[in-house]
């Protein structure tokens, strides 16, 4: 490893006290270019960089790496190590729409849930819960009983430590009832598996891999595609969903236009109208 590399894993380390974890992943991939090409990172010219690194056809994985060169030889013209800064350009990655399924897909496969077991009653709940709030699953995993007030939900563990209150449909609200009178519940979270300990992140996955086929993830998409879909307000939404930008919001907004075209195509007169050559 070049001094300049280890100098910067120290910066990033110490100075900006990343977690161990971007450390690694910072370490890994500057330290397999200077491996790969045999020479220290900051004697590297533009042209070898790209060319070694062009074997990653990943776009994500590639500008990850162009990441990390970029910091590295940002931090080494900050300290003076060179006199001027290189700049990979990055990869443009093709936007992905979010999946979701509709809410005939959704309750459909709700009423195919066995309900006469308190596993069926938590199952049937989860999935109307997660459906009905729009909350990320590491959210929905720590649910207490005290985090419900009538028919709202305060989320205390947000990502970004931002406490939200959302409402909850009162059906959802009565599914969890049915399931926690079932079950040995007495307090903490409100999820658990057949052992009476806190539901994983694994096991939420595999319940609804089980009966939607997709991840808790593609039910959060779908909560806010039903609200869109519905004229809810792009700024509610946003709020709803816990995002600190409207930016992130928007990728919802294709879903949007494409539920205004299809509104026109049924409804405008023009739309049985066939001009005559």
């Amino acid at each position: 490893m070049s001094n300049e590399l280890e100098a910067f894993l120290e910066y990033i380390s110490i100075t900006r006290a990343l977690n161990a974890k971007s450390v690694s992943a910072y370490k890994s991939d500057l330290l397999f270019i200077e491996e790969e090409l045999g020479k220290p990172l900051i004697k590297l010219e533009s042209e070898s960089l790209l060319k070694l690194l062009a074997k990653f056809k990943n776009k994500r994985t590639l500008n990850r790496k162009f990441s990390a060169v970029n910091a590295f030889f940002d931090f080494c013209y900050k300290q003076q190590f060179k006199n001027d800064i290189t700049k990979l350009k990055f990869s443009k990655i093709p936007k992905l729409l979010p999946k979701f399924l509709t809410s005939k897909d959704i309750l459909a496969s709700l009423d195919l849930i066995d309900r006469t077991s308190w596993i069926g009653l938590r199952d049937y709940a989860l999935i109307l819960f997660l459906y009905a709030t729009g909350a990320r699953i590491s959210e929905c995993l720590e649910l207490c009983r005290e985090d419900i007030e009538g028919e709202w939900l305060k989320i205390r563990h947000a990502k970004g430590d931002k406490e939200r209150i959302v409402p909850v449909a009162q059906v959802s609200l009565n599914a969890i009832e049915k399931y926690l009178e079932a079950s040995s519940y007495e307090k903490g979270p409100i999820w658990r598996n057949y052992k009476g300990t806190k539901l994983s992140r694994i096991s939420a996955y595999k319940i609804t891999q089980k009966y939607l086929g997709v991840s808790p993830h593609v039910l959060r998409h779908s909560y806010a595609t039903s609200l869109i879909t519905g004229g809810a307000d792009l700024r509610v939404v946003q709020e709803l969903l816990g995002h600190a930008s409207l930016i992130t919001t928007q990728i919802y907004t294709h879903i949007q236009k494409q539920n205004l075209k299809e509104t026109v195509d049924v409804y405008h007169p023009m739309r049985n109208y066939k001009q005559e050559v």
